[in-house]
């Protein structure tokens, strides 16, 4: 969000935080609503680790590096060349370990719940945003609704109908 004037601040350990909490919330729905079986410590895992590139690469904000194909395609390079230096600088028994959460390879299917979560997570970001008055996030807001529905998972659906609607109320509105 660096390119936004934002009233509550946050950090990449904050928001991978985040993001693993969601990812748990959406495997839960998903192996408990919709009867799955998603192996919910992997995806948890996976969730800590999906930006983990960023050590090196910084945050690159979405609308840089998603202006044109071309820089997209060099962002991933750039992301794909940090995470093989993470995993470079680890012990060699523990590179077998890590290399899954830092160079890809994951299940797909748990891939595109970290994903969701990490949309979420954006989400919420611009609900907050918007709660304390700050009209920068609305654009974005409607832009990361479009992205959830395009994923078209109905555990993200269920979150956004039971769930979410508590990350716009105050800590009073909560506890009434």
């Amino acid at each position: 969000w660096s390119l936004m004037r934002n009233v509550v601040s946050e950090n990449v350990a904050e928001h991978s935080f985040h993001v693993a909490m969601l990812t748990h919330v959406l495997c839960t729905i998903a192996n408990e609503v919709y009867g799955r079986s998603l192996p919910v410590d992997k995806a948890v895992s996976m969730a800590l680790f999906h930006d983990a590139a960023e050590v090196f690469t910084g945050d690159i904000p979405t609308p840089v590096k998603h202006q044109n194909e071309d820089i997209l395609s060099s962002f991933r390079e750039i992301e794909r060349h940090a995470s093989k230096k993470l995993l470079s600088m680890m012990p060699p028994q523990l590179k077998d370990a890590y290399r899954p959460l830092l160079e890809g390879g994951q299940d797909e299917e748990l891939r595109v719940i970290v994903k969701a979560a990490d949309l979420l997570d954006a989400y919420i970001k611009c609900v907050t945003e918007l709660s304390t008055g700050n009209r920068e996030f609305a654009v974005a807001k409607k832009q990361i609704e479009q992205s959830m529905i395009e994923l078209d998972l109905p555990e993200v659906r269920y979150f956004l109908e039971h769930l979410a609607p508590s990350f716009e109320k105050t800590l009073d509105e909560l506890s009434e």
